[in-house]
């Protein structure tokens, strides 16, 4: 039987919800229950897992999903979805104090879901619906980055992409280019198959549904092929050999002052390891040392033994060592501070974190919390304070950008250093909190998508694991496992050139969340053109 052909496009109208109690059991259940899957999907795209590609299938039932539906249903829907991605996604952030904060955490972070997908259905009654759902997402990322208490933007979309064929896309527009063309790709699945679908049902094919549906799964991955020659690990400016130390941490049974100082002992002795294997040529010598986040957590200007061990450790290697250390002044906020520690003079450039962690590094609200939880205010009984400058070390003639832990969530926390010179990046870190939970697999997504960003070695030296070299393209050239003391040593390459992203900063997510705006004022214009046509103008 022969195909027709036909060129207008058809109106994507909203489907009644209509009443729950005329439609079968499984009927009812069939859209909260694909809501759920496809947060589940895309919560599967995500570290230690190298799935992905299921972000597209997530996408695309969440299309099928809320398409059609009013705002209320909506709402409610997206939701579900966000439960479903972001309950699993971090359910490390209740390893050791309790799934309290983690279930409190997530069905936050799930609100901000469900009025994404409000907008996403609202977009569903657009042509070129994929497009303007697809920049809604992003949207809602991009606020979710910011509200509340800073934003927090753990689960942006770019971040499951490292092993991905969108993965280029990173270093055009950052990571929200790069997650708009997953939500686009994903979004135009659901579009294709609606069409196929419906060419089943009727024999016709509408060139314009089907242009869309082409353009939107194709465009997206041509353009992650098209630009990966702006993804490159050739040397710019010579190689440096770069030490990042992961000292380990005591696994139980010593009581709080105790186990800083273990920590602080393990690093110094695995350092002066180092140093040992140095002398023997069973290393090459490193041009500087990358200590972690909490690599001391005695505060070594007031702790005079502190203070002798580490000046030890970098005598005794003689090259300069960036030490992650938490400074605790008479009064006042704590600082958690990366300390360039010079094997001669001693401590000497400092940059103190910028973004620090609500309800771990510091409590907003305290006095709500106390009232709450006695318990858990109590724990964090002392703030850390933010700091103002800008992190890049002068280490041996090498730039090197700081971006502590928790930042390297924060586009703009990266691209600061990259922007102020930096040639290649650190991102010392203490997973030691969250165990062998996932966490530590999604936060090295991360520094790999920031490596091919902005086109820089990206070197993550944590205390307990997993401690990994990342050349600019997004490799893992070297990498240490869990929970064990290791030492890396390798030659990386130093960079110099600005990519797309770096240069563009937040205007490629300006962007987007302009066209998102667009489409939804666009569907709202026409949703009350339609009632005042239905109530007679």
């Amino acid at each position: 039987m022969s195909a027709t052909v036909t060129t207008a496009e058809p109106p994507h109208p909203a489907a009644p919800d209509g009443p729950a109690r005329s439609r079968s059991l499984p009927a009812r259940f069939a859209r909260p229950a694909a809501a759920v899957l496809s947060g589940l999907l895309i919560y599967g795209s995500f570290p230690p897992r190298t799935l992905w590609w299921l972000a597209l299938p997530g996408f695309a039932l969440l299309a099928w999903t809320l398409y059609g539906r009013r705002f209320r249903a909506a709402l409610g829907l997206g939701y579900l979805a966000g439960l479903g991605f972001l309950l699993p996604l971090l359910h490390w952030t209740g390893t050791e104090v309790g799934p309290g904060p983690w279930l409190g955490l997530a069905a936050l972070e799930a609100v901000f879901v469900a009025l994404t997908a409000t907008g996403i259905a609202a977009a569903g009654r657009l042509p070129l619906r994929p497009l303007w759902a697809a920049a809604v997402w992003i949207l809602g990322e991009a606020v979710r980055a910011r509200i509340p208490f800073g934003g927090f933007p753990w689960g942006k979309i770019a971040f499951g992409q490292a092993d991905g064929v969108f993965l280029p896309l990173a270093a055009v527009g950052g990571t929200p280019l790069l997650g708009f063309a997953v939500a686009l790709c994903g979004f135009g699945l659901h579009e294709a198959v609606h069409q196929f679908l419906a060419y089943r049902a009727s024999r016709t094919v509408p060139r314009g549904p089907v242009a869309v549906a082409a353009a939107t799964v194709l465009v997206p991955v041509l353009g992650g092929l098209a630009a990966s020659p702006l993804v490159s690990d050739a040397p710019q400016n010579g190689t440096a050999t770069v030490a990042a130390i992961q000292g380990n941490v005591p696994r139980a049974g010593l009581e709080f002052n105790a186990q800083r100082r273990a920590v602080l002992d393990n690093h110094v002795n695995r350092t002066l390891q180092l140093a040992a294997d140095v002398a023997a040529g069973k290393e090459p010598r490193p041009d500087f040392v990358l200590w972690p986040e909490n690599s001391s957590d005695i505060d070594p200007y007031r702790n005079a033994d502190a203070y002798a061990l580490i000046s030890q450790a970098a005598r005794t290697i003689g090259v300069p060592i960036s030490v992650g250390a938490v400074v605790t002044p008479d009064t006042g906020p704590m600082f958690n501070r990366q300390i360039l520690w010079d094997p001669r003079r001693g401590p000497t450039a400092t940059y103190d974190k910028r973004v620090i962690q609500p309800f771990g590094e510091y409590l907003p609200l305290r006095s709500l919390v106390r009232w709450i939880s006695p318990g858990y205010a109590e724990m964090v009984r002392r703030d850390f304070s933010r700091g103002t400058k800008t992190g890049v070390f002068d280490l041996a003639g090498t730039k090197v950008g700081l971006a502590t832990c928790y930042e390297a969530a924060f586009d703009w926390a990266v691209r600061d250093s990259v922007v102020h010179g930096a040639q290649m990046i650190s991102v010392p870190s203490n997973n030691a909190t969250f165990g062998r939970s996932e966490m530590t697999y999604q936060q090295l997504a991360m520094d790999r998508v920031r490596a091919v960003e902005h086109s820089r070695t990206v070197v993550v030296p944590v205390t307990s694991g997993v401690s990994a070299i990342i050349e600019p393209d997004g490799t893992i050239v070297r990498q240490t496992g869990m929970f064990t003391p290791g030492a890396l040593v390798a030659k990386v390459p130093l960079r110099s050139s600005l990519t797309p992203a770096t240069r563009l900063g937040a205007l490629p997510e300006a962007l987007l969340a302009a066209v998102a705006l667009a489409g939804l004022g666009w569907a709202v214009a026409g949703a009350v053109r339609t009632r005042r046509a239905a109530n007679g103008g």
